[in-house]
């Protein structure tokens, strides 16, 4: 048995992203994933399934030319190689992520 917490929105960086590993199991991570503001829009083209939630805050994606708002409770499933754009997030967004297929390389903060 693995037991744990999520990390409140509030312990989000000011700017920028903290990912905390949660569990994995064969090729499936489990994260949470902890943003401030961003910047300047961040580009993905991953070599994995990933399904987010949003848990707190707010978000915008960009994804096949499609702008995707997200709030409290918003999911999406991107399929692997589907190049996906964060757009903006606010301060204190908290996503939960899944990957599926997630290689033998590199395991995303599990160790």
């Amino acid at each position: 048995m693995i037991r744990g917490r999520l990390f409140p929105g509030s312990s989000a960086p000011v700017r920028g992203e903290h990912v905390e590993g949660l569990a994995r199991v064969g090729n499936v991570v489990i994260e949470q994933i902890l943003d401030g503001v961003v910047d300047e829009p961040v580009d993905y083209d991953q070599d994995h399934d990933e399904w987010v939630v949003l848990l707190e805050g707010a978000a915008e994606l960009e994804v096949n030319g499609e702008t995707l708002r997200l709030e409290q409770g918003d999911w999406v499933l991107l399929p692997r190689q589907t190049p996906h754009r964060l757009m903006r997030t606010t301060e204190g967004t908290s996503w939960l992520a899944v990957r599926v297929g997630v290689g033998l390389g590199r395991p995303p903060s599990l160790a």
